[in-house]
């Protein structure tokens, strides 16, 4: 391995700002000087206090304010004579310090000890050398952990003085020994930079504080500049508002006069002129504030006076006092309705409930009778073509029924003879008798909700319950303050609020009877139309809406409840139900009518109810059968009474439903009575009966339910076309009765058809069989 040539160092002055005051002593002029070997500078404790190690490789420890280096250069001895004298090699040491002062210092000192020592040192360096041990793998280790730790705490190694003396006379022998040089990959690692030398450092530091200076100084700049822009800002503010206030006032801006300017001539007339143009100007504003003022102390005037005239009247105060107690007033009987109007719901119900199991029980009935009575007919009708001879039994539950019809029948017939209707006919009665003990239920029922309807308003005041007062309240406010009262809308309220009352009279209210009171005997009814004849002084006004409070409580209250009872109570084939249902019906919706013009919701559902209620009527309950004749024509046999009974029936149903004339359309009086009955029915019947007195009695009881209004025209001729089949029964009838000794009859024919305006039928008739007598019959029409 070639030999490192011999370096020697020149002792250079130590800057004051890198050593802080240490002083490096002086060294001999051109003499060279060696540095000592590097374990015998460290056998000395350092100075100030500081702690050195020395390792394999140089390594730098931070201090608390810098970093401070030794450089210092060693000879390495070699093992044989001549190796001495070509020179040792030398090497850099890394020293650091954890005070930058003090370290420095003594690194100084112990470098002019190494200059002034080069022989003495490379001998003590030998004698060590041949005392040190190499350490053991534990010591190394321990060594490592000791670095590691603290790397990890103090970021510093920490000098061990027999530790490096050590390894130094390690390095020594092993240097000394030719067979001990390590290979490549045995070669320490530099895990540390490179030693700097002193120019190196100072160079480094200079390069940080120009550094440091240019960013202060940068920093410094960019302050001055924003100083800068923050005040030409303000000067160039303060220049805008000098030229503002220049330009609003021209006269206190000092302008240079410019000699060169020449000005148009003046003299004493146009100052003059400018000076009384200034002066009206200012004449005029004058007299403009002058009227401004003049408004305002009229302004004060008149609210001074006003002031007075609230401060002295004490109808204000009466005002907001009625006010304050009519808010109260309503809201109490809101209240008060509110919670009775789940009461007056459960009364309603029961009544209904009531009255509609009483009416399912005489249809029902009704309809059983006459499954028993025909289904028994027909069961002997059968039984006579068979066999004349023979017993023909019947089960139990069908005589039981049979008498009780019959019982029934033998009491009304004993009814009329007593109250002297001797032309009643069978067939005709309602058949709404209940037995004894039923009925005394239905009475002990019926008192019980009527007493419940008593006590809902018992513990109410009659202020909040008695439709009058309430509607003597409204009327107060609409004397006192009709505008408000116009302008709330009242006549809109007060329905809503008096529905409950009403609905309360009406509970025990039955419009299928003939002896229930009358809507216009109801005291509600009277009240209402008293609070409206009382509003007559106010009809004259676009606002008064109060004339319509009867219409809409009718239209609210009175017809859904009519439409419940047509729906599920009456009975078209009953002929008092149906003369009470129209009485009532009449009085509702002429009511209604000439309140409000316009058709509403409620009286459309109630009209189609009772179409829908006949329609039901003559699908279900109309049954006419037929006989043969041998059956029919003893008029004492069980067929004969019968069918002479349903045909009656079914007649009574015609009359009741054209009793409707001018309630209901004549379209719809005229598809049901005469298209879906007449036709389908009654005619039926007639032509299967024979040609006699009987018949033409009953074209007569047919012609009388006829309205009088469908043959008001003079003009017609032909009837109308739905009595064309009953007209036509009616020429056949007349042909028939002609033959024979019926001659009445056939006059009574003609005039049935002069009624009912066939006239070309009937004098085709009279011409076709001579019967000019009867052409006065034409004529007088």
């Amino acid at each position: 391995m070639a030999h490192r040539p011999k370096r020697t160092f020149r002792q250079r002055a130590a800057d004051s700002s890198d050593s802080d005051g240490a002083e490096e002593s002086p060294a001999e002029p051109g003499a060279p000087r060696e540095l000592p070997v590097p374990g015998s500078a460290e056998e000395e404790p350092p100075s100030g206090g500081g702690r050195a190690q020395v390792a394999g490789l140089p390594h730098r420890v931070r201090g608390p304010r810098g970093r401070g280096r030794v450089w210092a250069s060693s000879r390495r001895a070699t093992k044989a004579a001549p190796r001495a004298d070509e020179g040792s090699e030398s090497r850099t040491l890394d020293v650091s310090t954890d005070e930058e002062d003090k370290i420095h210092h003594s690194s100084e000192s112990k470098d002019d000890q190494g200059l002034s020592s080069d022989s003495s040192s490379s001998l003590g360096e030998k004698e060590l050398s041949s005392t040190v041990k190499i350490p053991d793998a534990a010591f190394i280790q321990a060594a490592r952990r000791k670095r590691e730790l603290a790397r990890a705490q103090d970021d510093y190694i920490s000098l061990d003085v027999q530790h490096t003396s050590s390894i130094s006379g390690m390095k020594r022998e092993s240097e000394d020994d030719p067979e001990s040089e390590p290979d490549d990959h045995e070669k320490r690692i530099p895990f540390t930079l490179r030693p700097q030398t002193l120019r190196q450092r100072m160079a480094e530091e200079s390069i940080s504080r120009n550094e440091e200076t240019s960013e202060e100084s940068q920093e410094d700049e960019k302050q001055d500049t924003w100083e800068q822009q923050q005040m030409r800002k303000a000067v160039k503010i303060i220049e805008e508002r000098d030229i503002d206030l220049s330009c609003g006032n021209g006269s206190s801006k000092v302008k240079k006069f410019d000699t060169s300017i020449s000005f148009p001539p003046v003299n004493l007339e146009i100052i003059k002129k400018q000076l009384n143009t200034r002066l009206t100007l200012l004449q005029e504003t004058h007299r403009s504030h002058l009227r401004e003022y003049e408004k305002y102390v009229q302004d004060v005037k008149s609210s001074k006076s006003t002031i007075q005239n609230l401060e002295s009247s004490s109808n204000q105060a009466l005002n907001c006092k009625f006010y304050k107690s009519m808010k109260i007033y309503v809201e109490n009987l809101i209240d008060c309705l509110n919670e009775k109007i789940i009461n007056i719901q459960e009364i309603e119900s029961s009544m209904h409930a009531l009255l509609l199991k009483q009416a399912m029980t005489f249809m029902k009935r009704r309809q059983d009778e006459l499954k028993h009575e025909s289904t028994y007919l027909q069961q002997l009708s059968r039984k006579d073509e068979t066999s004349t001879s023979g017993n023909f039994s019947v089960d139990e539950k069908t005589q039981w029924i049979l008498e009780e019809i019959e019982s029934r029948r033998t009491k009304r017939r004993q009814a009329r003879v007593l109250s002297g209707n001797c032309n009643h006919q069978e067939g005709t009665s309602s058949d709404d008798e209940l037995p004894s003990a039923e009925m005394i239920d239905f009475q002990k029922s019926q008192g019980d909700i009527l007493q419940k309807q008593k006590k809902v308003f018992e513990e109410v005041q009659d202020d909040f319950c008695n439709i009058q007062n309430i509607l003597l309240k409204f009327q107060q406010w609409r004397e006192k303050f009709p505008d408000s009262y116009y302008e709330a809308f009242i006549s809109l309220c007060i329905p809503k609020l008096l529905n409950p009352l009403i609905r309360v009279q009406l509970i025990d209210w039955n419009p299928l009877k003939l002896e229930s009171t009358g809507l216009k005997e109801m005291p509600w009814f009277k009240s209402v139309e008293e609070f409206m004849d009382s509003s007559v002084e106010d009809s004259k006004k676009e606002s008064s809406s109060d004339k319509k409070v009867l219409s809409a409580i009718i239209n609210k209250t009175i017809i859904p409840r009519l439409t419940d009872f047509v729906e599920f109570l009456w009975d078209p084939l009953s002929t008092s139900q149906t003369t009470s249902l129209i009485t009532h019906c009449r009085v509702i919706l002429e009511e209604h009518s000439t309140c409000e013009n316009e058709v509403s919701k409620s009286r459309q559902d109630l009209l189609k109810s009772i179409v829908s209620r006949m329609k039901k009527a003559v699908e279900d309950d109309v049954f006419i059968p037929l006989y043969p004749k041998s059956a029919v024509e003893n008029k004492t046999s069980p067929h004969s009474k019968f069918q002479e009974r349903q045909f009656w029936s079914g007649l009574k149903l015609f009359r009741n439903i054209l009793l409707w004339n001018g309630l209901l359309t004549d379209d719809t009086l005229q598809e049901l009575g005469l298209g879906k009955l007449l036709n389908r029915y009654l005619i039926i019947a007639l032509l299967n009966a024979t040609p006699g007195p009987d018949v033409v009695k009953k074209c007569n009881q047919v012609t009388a339910c006829l309205p009088e209004k469908w043959f008001e025209n003079s003009a017609m001729r032909t009837s109308i076309p739905q009595l064309e089949n009953f007209i036509q029964f009616l020429l056949q009838s007349a042909h028939k009765l002609s033959r024979s000794e019926f001659r009445d009859e056939v006059e009574e024919i003609i005039l049935i058809l002069v009624k009912i305006k066939a006239l070309n039928q009937a004098e085709s008739f009279i011409g076709e069989h001579h019967l000019d007598h009867l052409k006065s019959l034409i004529k007088e029409d």
